[in-house]
């Protein structure tokens, strides 16, 4: 089983956002440390909770700063930007570190509709041409030619190279995943935006309806899930208090920086209030390494991935790097390190 980890660079309640920013470039490496396979950040936009707005500028300094992690965007919410801008972005990221670039793509505009429109006032045009932006994407990514006709046949994305990055199509629904099997990339699903709703039906179809590409052969497929473990179990649902009074604040449309599970566990909470944060973690994976481990384990099997991303939220880096390690230490990851 291959681990990969989600970081959104997640605000924290009382510092600087900017010490998340460079807080997720210690995490790479420190994952690189402990055998993780793939490091991926997010682009949020206009989001208080979630500082990652810029995942190439980001990527770019975990490459430099890394030897061996693979490196990838999740996603570049593709809408908001011209196809031809994101392959050069993505070949300089390949040329600062060849053969560890993932370029995760999604369609969502990781926003509000205000925002989004701030980004691309055409937004909502291209992405009904979605499609047609990945094929473009994709031939200028792998430096193979556009389809015969096409207005920029003539135009190259630079610089080339004896290497290229990785596609990947993220989602949660059925539409990402036909995209994908169309265009013959590899898809992860977002298993922790919807619990699991619609996964496994998405994996299906994507499998079902795969085309081979020159690159995939066959289907890759992987889930990105949220968990979090500790020492014992009382500590890691201590931890799991601050993703969960986030979470109640988003309930009612306030999005904040993650509070102390301190604060968290200290606070008032009304009987459905305390219903929703039971359902939360039991949504969610919390608990010890061996508990957490058994059951990601058995979700894998069941939907029949062998790689799943970790995305872990804690007020304190040290919480959240003790989780991975622990994880890692239960699946052995760290002795495949080179292999990864």
């Amino acid at each position: 089983m291959q681990l990969s980890v989600l970081d959104q660079s997640v605000a924290i309640a009382g510092r600087a956002q900017g010490e998340s920013i460079r807080e997720s470039i210690e995490m790479a490496q420190f994952c690189e440390t402990l055998g993780y396979h793939r490091f991926w950040v997010a682009e949020h936009h206009n989001h208080d909770t979630i500082t990652g707005s810029a995942p190439e500028i980001l990527m770019a300094a975990i490459a430099a700063t890394t030897k061996r992690i693979r490196i990838g965007s999740a996603g570049v919410m593709l809408p908001h930007y011209s196809s031809l801008k994101v392959a050069e972005q993505f070949r300089v990221l390949d040329a600062i570190a060849p053969d560890r670039i993932d370029l995760g793509l999604g369609r969502a505009p990781g926003s509000d509709g205000r925002t989004a429109f701030a980004l691309n006032p055409n937004a909502a045009e291209a992405a009904s041409k979605f499609p047609e932006q990945v094929r473009d994407l994709l031939a200028w990514v792998n430096g193979d030619p556009l389809p015969a006709g096409h207005p920029f046949g003539v135009i190259r994305a630079f610089p080339s190279g004896d290497t290229s990055p990785v596609m990947w199509m993220l989602g949660t629904s059925d539409y990402g995943a036909q995209v994908a099997a169309h265009f013959g990339i590899p898809y992860c699903f977002a298993h922790f935006i919807t619990q699991g709703r619609g996964c496994a039906q998405a994996l299906d179809l994507y499998r079902q309806h795969f085309q081979p590409s020159a690159r995939h052969l066959e289907p890759v497929a992987s889930i990105c899930v949220w968990a979090l473990t500790a020492d014992t179990e009382e500590e890691a649902n201590y931890q799991f208090m601050s993703r969960a009074r986030s979470r109640l604040a988003r309930d009612r449309g306030v999005l904040q920086a993650i509070e102390s599970p301190e604060f968290a566990a200290a606070q008032s909470y009304t009987a459905a209030e305390q219903s929703r944060i039971e359902g939360m973690r039991e949504d969610a994976f919390v608990g010890t390494p061996q508990k957490v481990g058994e059951q990601l384990r058995q979700l894998a099997q069941q939907l029949g991935v062998d790689e799943l991303v970790v995305l872990t939220w804690t007020h304190d880096i040290a919480a959240r790097k003790r989780s991975y390690e622990l994880l890692a230490d239960e699946f052995k990851i760290g002795a495949n390190a080179e292999g990864n």
